[in-house]
C-alpha cells in the first residue's frame, strides 16, 4: 500500500473510532480505546467470532444510517 493510500486508511479508522464516541466516552483515555480494541481482537481470534462478526456489522450498518449534527 502506498504511503498516501495508507495514510488515507488510517485517518479513515481513526475517524471510525470518533464517530462511534469512544473519545469521549473514555475522555480520550488512549489506553482504555487500545484494551477495548484488543479486547475485540481476541474475540474475533474465539470460537465466538461468526457471531460477533454478525451483530457487530448489523449494528455498524446501522450507525452509518444515523445522521450527526
Amino acid at each position: 500500500m502506498k504511503r498516501r493510500e495508507r495514510t488515507r486508511h488510517l485517518i479513515e479508522l481513526g475517524g471510525l473510532v470518533a464517530k462511534a464516541g469512544l473519545v469521549e466516552l473514555t475522555e480520550d483515555d488512549r489506553a482504555v480505546i487500545f484494551g477495548s480494541l484488543l479486547e475485540t481482537a481476541a474475540i474475533l481470534r474465539s470460537e465466538r467470532r461468526e457471531e460477533s462478526l454478525v451483530l457487530w456489522r448489523r449494528r455498524g450498518k446501522r450507525g452509518f444510517d444515523v445522521k450527526v449534527d
